[in-house]
Order: C-alpha cells, then structure tokens, then sequence
C-alpha cells in the first residue's frame, strides 16, 4: 500500500497544455513569458495525513543555469520524505529531478527515484524535442513536441494567466512517463483565501480530473490552492486517498522571482 502523504508527488506535478502532436522539420525551439520563477527558487511544505505531519516535501531550482544544446536550462528538484519518527511504519525517500529550457519552459531530462517501504522505482528520460522522441530506461517512444514531464509540467502550468480564465475553464493537459504520453483535463473553480503556516493568501483553485487509467488515480477531488498573483505558487493541496486524506500545506519559501502580492498577511 502506498503511504497517503507520498501522494503530494503526484497531486502537485500534474498540469500542461495541449501540445502540438506533429513534429514538423526547422526551427524547434520556442519562448514562453514567464514571471513566475527563476533561479534559486524554493518551496517547502508540511504533508499531512488528518491531523498528523507525516512527512515533509520541497522543490528547489538550482540557482545557477545548466546547459543543454547550449542553451540555459533549470535544474529543478522535488523531494518527499517521511519524518524520521515514522520512518519505522512507513519510510518515504522520493526523488525527482528534471532539466528545463529557460526560454521555452520544456524538460531535455527527467529522473525519478522512488522508495516507499518495500516498493523501489527508477525511470528516467532524454526528451528529443527536434525529433520528437523519447528515450527512456525502457525504450524510446514517439513523443508530442514540447511535451512535459511530471515535474516540468507544474513549472509550465505557473506561466499561465489562470486569474484571469473564467470559472469552471476546463484545460486539456498532457505529458510523457513510462511509455506513453498521457492527457489529463484540469479545471478552474475560482478564487478562495486560504491560512497556511506560512500565512493568508488569496488563491485560484484548480482540480486535476482523474480518470481510469491515466497517469494519477485517487478516490476521491483533489484540489490545489495556488497564490493568485504572477508568482502562482502552491499554498495547499488536498486529496483524498485509500486510506483517508491528505493534506500538503506551505511552510516557506524563499528566492521568488518577484513580490508575492498575494499574500494578505
């Protein structure tokens, strides 16, 4: 059985926008606006399963660029893990590590690393993005181009006007792990404010549409509280699991790109 408060990993790295199935010859390469974060960024939060932390989870870009066909990219980091007091009921040691193109907000690089009690997975990923294709630990797979991972895809998602869509806007999403590209709705519900431990926000809320089959399952909604100002970052995620709900909540950050208007207090 998998720990409730690992699904954190899964609940905050689920977003993109359509991306082009064809992959014609040329120019390849694309510039998305992006005010939402930059080197050095991190955000930390509490998982919480009811009223009891169980774990504790961070995603971190590396403050200095790395390159990939000579171009800058973000190396980006998100880890889940356990409290050490628990470890002994369960013990969670995930990793996952993604390499993305500065201007274009795409992954050239996506690795994972999962330990969770008795359960072990390692998978990672070139993404050819000139040709479209995908090679992986298990094979090399066509691929849309632009096409996120699990991780790059929350980066991509915080780039997008989502104040400003309309209730109820349904977003058609896709990226590639394992062997497939998979497609995912999520939809806009609106604003909220929500108190955390590290403050007040204002926030958009969004809901991933977990279908049969696809990349994520849960039993129940899952629902992410974003700050509603350009940084768009996660304040709170809530999912409702096997074995009861989750909560993952926002603890701190530092190295934003800019100010972070929507937080109240």
């Amino acid at each position: 059985m998998r720990a409730p408060h690992v699904a954190f990993a899964a609940v905050l790295v689920l977003a993109t926008l359509p991306q082009q199935p064809d992959c014609p010859p040329g120019q390849w390469a694309r510039s998305i606006p992006n005010e939402a974060f930059g080197f050095g960024e991190r955000l930390e939060f509490d998982v919480k399963y009811r009223f009891i932390t169980a774990g504790q989870a961070y995603f971190q870009i590396a403050p200095q660029p790395v390159y990939r066909h000579g171009r800058p990219c973000y190396e980006i980091r998100f880890e889940v893990r356990s409290l050490p007091v628990l470890d002994w009921l369960y013990r969670v040691r995930d990793l996952y590590r993604t390499v993305v193109d500065v201007a274009g907000i795409f992954p050239y690089e996506f690795e994972q690393r999962i330990r969770e009690g008795n359960y072990r997975r390692d998978f990672s990923a070139v993404l050819d993005h000139a040709n479209c294709r995908a090679r992986t630990n298990e094979g090399e797979f066509p691929i849309p181009r632009y096409v996120q991972d699990i991780v790059s895809a929350f980066y991509y998602v915080r780039t997008l006007p989502l104040s400003r869509m309309p209730k109820d806007t349904v977003l058609q999403l896709q990226n590639f792990y394992g062997t497939k590209t998979y497609e995912l709705g999520v939809r806009v519900h609106g604003k909220q404010i929500v108190t955390v431990a590290a403050g007040t926000f204002r926030c958009v809320v969004v809901e991933p549409l977990v279908v049969e089959g696809g990349l994520f399952r849960s039993e129940g909604r899952i629902l992410i509280w974003l700050s509603d100002d350009d940084r768009k970052i996660p304040v709170k995620v809530a999912t409702k699991v096997l074995i009861g709900t989750i909560d993952a909540e926002l603890t701190g950050y530092s190295g934003l790109r800019g100010p972070l208007l929507a937080k109240l207090r």
